[in-house]
Formats: C-alpha cells, structure tokens, sequence
C-alpha cells in the first residue's frame, strides 16, 4: 500500500512538472531600433530574450533562439514599458468638485477608473503611481490587476493623501462645517504624532508609499496654492516614520517655500512644483529629490476653464487660470538647473502619452522625455530592478512605436505594440 502511494505520489509530480514545463514560454523579440531607458542613445537591430514573464538577456542583431516564439518589431522603436508616476482613482474632475464630493462615493470612483486605466495600459504605460484614492479601494483594484481580474497597469499607491486641516486634502473644504463623513478625518493630519500614525496606518492598510500636501492646491476649495501648510515637524515626522517603513514620500506642493522645505526635509518627489525657485532647486538638488512637472493637467485643466467655467467652482477657475500658465516656465527652470525629473500627468484617462510633447514644446529634450517616463520614474518608484529598463531580470514590460520618437516626439502617442510582464496585451497577436 505504502508503495503504491508513493508510485502515485511520483507520477502526480511528474504529472505537475510537466504541465508547469508546459506552460513555460520563450520569446524573442527583434527590436529594428531599441532605446533600452538606461540611456536615450538608440541602438539598431537588437534581440530581446524573454522567459515567461522576464528578460533573461539583451543581444545584438537578430537571433533566435531553438524553440522561442518570435515577435517581430524590426521595422520599429522599441522601448521599455512606460511610467506614470502620478495617476489618480477614476477622474474628480469631470464635474463641480464640490458636487462630485457629496453625490459620488469611492466605489463610484473605483467603478469609473476601470476604463481609464485599461486605456493607459492600451496607451503603453504598463506602471503607474496612484497619488490619492480611497485607500480600501484603490489597494483593491490594485490586488485586481496584479490577479488578472482587471485590465490595468501595474500599480503602486499612496492611497488616501494626507494634509493639515483646511489643507488640499482636507475633503471638508468648501461644505458645511457640519458635514461629515467615514473616512474623511483620514486625509486631515494636525502635529507631527498625527502624522506619524497615519503613515503607520497607510503601511498597515497595503499602501506603497505616502503622499502629503504640504502647500494649497489648485483643485481644492480656497485655500492658496503659495502658502506653506504643514510644519517642518509634521512634513518630518512622515519623511521618518516612512522611510522608517520602507515606503517613499511624494509631496504635493506648489509654493517655492513648501518645495525648498520638503526636499531639504527629505521627501522622495516633488509634484507639481508650480512655483519652484532657486532655493528650491538647490535642496532637490542637494537630497536628489524628484520633480514630478505635471504637464498634462495643467493643459487640460486650463482648457476647460477656458472652454468649460461652469464646470469649476469660482475658486478652482481663478486658481486654475492663475497656475496653468506657470507650469512650464518654473518647471524648466529645475530642468535646466540639473533637477532630476519623472515623468507625472496628475490624469488616468489615457491621454498621458500627450505629455511627451508638452514636455518637449517647452524645451525638455526628446530623450529626457523619454528617460523620465521610464528609468527615472522606475528609480523614483524604488523598482528598478523590476521595470523601467529593458535588462536582463526586469519585468518583460515592452513597447513599440513606428518610427522614431527622438525626431518626432509625437509618437510616443502612436504606441502599437505593448507587451506587459511577458504577455501581448497590443499588437502582434495580443492576449497570447
């Protein structure tokens, strides 16, 4: 009896190992031209190897190794995977934000990001960083996409932001005072305990990383996008208790005194950076800190309040019409000083890729472009060693554009292949 159950014992094994054999997949893709985001130099005619869901080695001139399946790119630009390191949870902003805050709930948000994230992932980003959800739920759809339940990219969150009262992230702002709600005093931190529990709590709930508000916002009711709101003992009580946590920090800030005072406190990125100056420059470069120059809201945001007021409050339109016209002019300011930029669009809807020629319009260079959306936002991100780069041991995260982006930027716009973690999602006989 006893061996009988250990001949069945080897033979279930066997059985195992070689459906597991069987399911395993090489492939080769002939890159005509790659620009791997360790450098913007292009390479000709390179073979990219892949084992199930990594890159096992990078090799010049087209080979093909016995038994792999070959995707044929060779009349393309290949590049790694892109990176939106500041997406949210669905779009807040289709509407009165104010409105949007007492008839929608976060599950109506988790529902409406479905599609915008399925059309970034279509679009060529296969990482993104959410800054600001929910965090139950955006942990959720995260779980989703990492389970094939949902189409999307691969996601790292902060969940909920966090911030003083009467600060950006303060969803009282605007209501009655006598308006509540479950949930809402999560994003609201007074003192430095205060802050350092609700990292605690963000690393106890699944977040990835932090994000706080340390200067007024835009989208925000009333408060002043100038002005400092957070004390350098709160803005230091999470820098520590997170990195304490392995967990990064981005800080919203669009005031020059938040922006020199986060990064010399030692916040990982720097979002938005509307009014960033020379004292500023010099902290992020002193801590290496990330500018993340959201290009692409600041477009949108100020078309619609051109085209569209009635779908901003009185505050958010004068704000708006106020930052749009600043972004660019401080932000290349920090890039030409040597700042180290990510690329950030602050949308989810799938127009991200516009971006890259916003960036180049005012006067980032077509590589750079293209380096922050992929080594540096994966440096940014701490997941170097896994995306970002077309190396041996990353992620199979892989996209193709015709024709070559660094003397037409708009291409990047044009994404027709994108393989994410080894699988086709399009182009090239997509899902295999």
């Amino acid at each position: 009896m006893r061996l009988r159950h250990l001949a069945a014992l080897s033979i279930g094994i066997a059985a195992w190992t070689m459906a597991v054999a069987a399911e395993a997949r090489d492939v080769v893709v002939h890159a005509g031209r790659l620009i791997d985001g360790v450098t913007a130099k292009p390479r000709d005619k390179v073979s990219i190897l892949i084992h199930d869901d990594r890159i096992t080695a990078v090799q010049p001139g087209f080979v093909t190794p016995a038994g792999a399946e070959v995707v044929d790119l060779s009349q393309q630009t290949v590049l790694p995977g892109l990176i939106d390191v500041h997406t949210h949870l669905g779009d807040p902003r289709r509407g009165n934000s104010i409105v949007g805050r007492v008839t929608r709930t976060g599950f109506d948000s988790a529902y409406g990001a479905i599609p915008g994230y399925r059309a970034m992932l279509h679009a060529g980003f296969t990482t993104v960083r959410n800054l600001g959800a929910d965090t139950e739920l955006v942990v959720a759809l995260r779980r989703a996409v990492k389970d094939d339940l949902v189409e999307g990219p691969r996601m790292y969150t902060s969940g909920r932001m966090m911030g003083p009262t009467g600060g950006h992230s303060d969803p009282h702002n605007g209501l009655d005072p006598e308006l509540d709600h479950a949930g809402w005093e999560d994003a609201v931190i007074d003192g430095p305990a205060e802050a350092a529990k609700a990292v605690r709590k963000r690393n106890r709930e699944g977040a990835d990383l932090i994000k706080i508000m340390p200067s007024g916002g835009v989208l925000s009711e009333n408060d002043n996008p100038e002005h400092t709101l957070m004390t350098d003992e709160e803005i230091s009580a999470v820098v520590s208790t997170a990195h304490a946590l392995g967990m990064k920090v981005a800080a919203h800030a669009h005031g020059a005194d938040a922006i020199e005072r986060s990064a010399r406190l030692g916040v990982d990125s720097i979002e938005h950076g509307t009014f960033v100056n020379q004292a500023g420059i010099a902290a992020m470069k002193a801590h290496g800190t990330y500018l993340v120059p959201t290009f692409l809201i600041a477009d949108q945001m100020l078309r619609r309040a051109n085209e569209h007021p009635e779908m901003m409050t009185p505050s958010t339109l004068a704000k708006t019409k106020w930052i749009g016209p600043l972004t660019a002019e401080n932000n290349m300011k920090a890039y030409r000083a040597g700042v180290k930029l990510a690329f950030g669009t602050d949308t989810s809807e799938g127009e991200n890729a516009r971006q890259f020629g916003l960036m180049v319009a005012a006067g980032i260079s077509p590589g750079d472009a293209i380096l922050a959306a992929t080594g540096n936002a994966a440096d940014l991100l701490g997941h170097a060693a896994d995306v970002g780069t077309i190396q041996a041991g990353r992620y199979a995260d892989i996209v193709a554009v015709p024709g070559d982006p660094l003397t037409d930027i708009a291409l990047m716009e044009k994404v027709d292949f994108v393989m994410k973690g080894g699988t086709i999602v399009v182009g090239g006989g997509a899902g295999r």
